[in-house]
C-alpha cells in the first residue's frame, strides 16, 4: 500500500493546498496551467512544502507523459536515457512532457550540462526542485533557461486542512473512527514539512481498533510517535535546533554527543556540504588558536567530503568531528574579530596614521605619506615597536590570548615583543 503522503498527491488545483502567490487566482503558475503553456522552471524551498506534488500536478492536468529522477542516485547517463526516451514518445504526442529532478542542487555540472540541449530545443520541461539557493548551486547556462519560483512554508491553517482533508478524503483513514482534539504535537514533529505530517498522522492513525474511537491528543502523539519516526526537517525549527546541538557538543568536548548528533543530520538527508562547513566554522570559532590544525583538519574534512560523496563521506566528516570535539578549545580570535567590529562600529572611520600609508606617487611623499614607517624585517628578530592603530584608540587591546598551551607560547612573546604595552 502506498503511504499516505502519496495518496493524499492532489488531481486538481483546487486540491493543492498552499503556496497561494504562485497557483492561486491570476497567480503565475496558475495562469501558466491555464494556457496549458508552461516553461521550464525551478521551484526553491524548504522539504515538504508540495514541489514534488506541484510538478506531478502539472503534469496530470496537461495529461503529458512524466518522467522524474532523483539526483541522489541518477547520473549523466541516467539523464540522457530520459531524455531520449521522453523524445522518442514526443513523437506521438502534442504535449511536451515533464522531466522532473528533484534535489537538483545535487547534480554535478556535468549532470546539469547534459539538460541544456533538450531544454532548449524543448524536448522535455524541465522542473526542478530544489532546498538550496539555486544561485549558488545550478550552473548560469542552465539558470538562465529556467525561471526560478520560491515556494513558502506552510502555515499553521493549511497544515491542519492537510490532516483534516485527510481524515475526510483518504480511502484508508475515512474508514476509521478519528477525531483530533489537540494538532501541536502533530505539528511540531511534523516541522512544517507535510510529508513528515502525513507520516505523523498516518502512525497515529493505525492505533485504531475495529469502530473504536481514537482521540488523538498531544500526549498521544509524542507517546508513540518520538520512539518511531527519527525526525530531522532540513528546513524548519528541528533543522536549527539539531546543527545547535551538533555545535555545543563539539565545544563542549563530547565526542559522543557531536558524533550522534552527525549521524541525525546525515540519516536525515542533510547536504554533506552543509555539515563540513558547521565544521570549518566551528574549528575558527571554537578552537582557533588553541590548536591550529583544527582549520586544516577541516578545510581537508570539507573538501575530501565533497569529492568522496556518501556514504562513505560519513566516515571522513566523524573523524574530523571527533577530532575538534577533542582538541584544546580556545575562541580568542572569534572574539577579538568581534571586538574590532564593535570598535570600528563605535569609533566610524578614523584616518590611517600617516607613516602606514601607502606613498605611491612623490605628491603623497611629499604630504608625509609613509614618513617613518619602520620596516620591521630590518630590525633585530624582525621586529620594531611602532603603532599601527588610529590615534583616537591606540594602545587598545582587542585580542586576549587565552588559558592553554598554544596562547600561553603567544602571550609570552607578545609580552616580550611589545614591553607590556598591550598588558599581555
Amino acid at each position: 500500500m502506498q503511504p499516505l503522503a502519496e495518496r493524499m498527491r492532489p488531481k486538481n488545483i483546487e486540491a493543492y493546498i498552499g503556496q497561494k502567490h504562485l497557483i492561486g487566482e491570476g497567480a503565475v503558475l496558475r495562469q501558466a496551467i491555464e494556457s496549458k503553456n508552461i516553461p521550464s522552471f525551478i521551484l526553491w524551498g524548504p522539504p515538504g512544502v508540495g514541489k514534488t506534488s506541484l510538478a506531478q500536478l502539472f503534469a496530470h492536468v496537461l495529461q503529458c507523459e512524466f518522467y522524474s529522477l532523483s539526483a541522489i542516485n541518477s547520473g549523466v547517463k541516467d539523464v540522457r536515457d530520459t531524455i531520449q526516451a521522453a523524445k522518442d514518445k514526443n513523437l506521438f504526442s502534442s504535449a511536451r512532457p515533464i522531466l522532473f529532478i528533484d534535489e537538483i542542487h545535487r547534480f554535478s555540472k556535468s549532470q546539469q550540462d547534459s539538460l541544456l540541449k533538450a531544454v532548449e530545443e524543448g524536448t522535455v520541461t524541465l522542473i526542478g526542485a530544489t532546498t538550496e539557493n539555486p544561485s549558488f548551486e545550478v550552473i548560469s547556462a542552465l539558470l538562465s533557461r529556467c525561471q526560478v519560483y520560491i515556494l513558502e512554508p506552510l502555515k499553521k491553517s493549511e497544515l491542519i486542512k492537510l490532516v483534516d482533508d485527510a481524515l475526510k478524503k483518504d480511502e484508508q483513514l475515512k474508514t476509521k473512527n478519528i477525531e483530533v482534539k489537540e494538532y501541536e504535537a502533530m505539528l511540531q514533529y511534523s516541522g512544517g514539512d507535510a510529508r513528515k505530517l502525513y507520516n505523523v498522522l498516518e502512525l497515529v492513525a493505525s492505533l485504531a481498533r475495529n469502530n473504536e474511537k481514537l482521540l488523538i491528543t498531544n500526549e498521544l502523539v509524542k507517546k508513540h510517535v518520538h520512539n518511531n519516526i527519527a525526525i530531522y526537517d532540513k528546513g524548519g525549527e528541528q533543522h536549527y535546533n539539531i546543527i545547535s546541538a551538533f555545535i555545543k557538543s563539539i565545544r563542549g568536548s563530547d565526542p559522543n554527543g557531536a558524533v550522534y548528533w552527525l549521524a541525525r543530520m546525515i540519516e536525515g538527508g542533510e547536504d554533506i556540504k552543509f555539515i563540513a562547513r558547521r565544521i570549518v566554522i566551528c574549528a575558527a570559532e571554537d578552537i582557533g588558536l588553541a590548536n591550529p590544525n583544527a582549520l586544516l583538519m577541516a578545510q581537508t574534512a570539507f573538501d575530501a567530503a565533497n569529492s568522496v560523496g556518501l556514504p562513505e563521506a560519513r566516515i571522513i566528516l566523524a573523524q574530523a568531528v571527533i577530532y575538534l570535539a577533542t582538541s584544546l578549545k580556545s575562541n580568542s580570535t572569534y572574539m577579538a574579530i568581534n571586538n574590532a567590529l564593535e570598535l570600528v562600529r563605535k569609533t566610524g572611520d578614523l584616518a590611517v596614521p600617516l607613516h602606514l600609508r601607502n606613498a605611491p606617487t612623490d605628491l603623497m611623499k611629499d604630504l608625509n605619506y609613509g614618513k617613518e614607517y619602520k620596516y620591521s624585517h630590518d630590525f633585530t628578530d624582525n621586529f620594531e615597536a611602532q603603532e599601527y592603530l588610529p590615534d583616537n584608540i591606540k594602545n587598545t587591546k582587542l585580542f586576549e590570548p587565552q588559558n592553554n598551551q598554544q596562547e600561553e607560547k603567544i602571550k609570552l612573546r607578545l609580552n616580550e615583543l611589545w614591553k607590556g604595552k598591550y598588558g599581555y
